[in-house]
């Protein structure tokens, strides 16, 4: 139990740096910064407002890499100490 939950945290870190950087664009091809993104788009004003929609599937894609992350980890940790 004692490997489970490091590797949970690293692999969770690993996923959700590998969602933000694999987070949609817009369409003139410019990812939004990672200030948009952790916000979801609530400091967004003027005509940038039409970019909301993209900050929150931004910041959902980053959870769920951090969620998937962690589930794999604490697999990998629980088979890795499985005797």
């Amino acid at each position: 139990m004692r490997t489970v939950t490091p590797l949970a945290v690293i692999f969770a870190g690993a996923g959700a740096i590998t969602g933000f950087l694999l987070r949609p664009s817009d369409i003139f091809g410019h990812q939004l910064p990672l200030s948009v993104v952790l916000t979801r788009g609530s400091d967004l004003h003027g005509l940038n407002r039409f970019l909301i929609p993209l900050a929150e599937r931004s910041f959902n894609e980053v959870v769920a890499g951090l969620i998937l992350g962690a589930v794999l980890g604490v697999v990998v940790g629980a088979l890795s100490s499985a005797p």
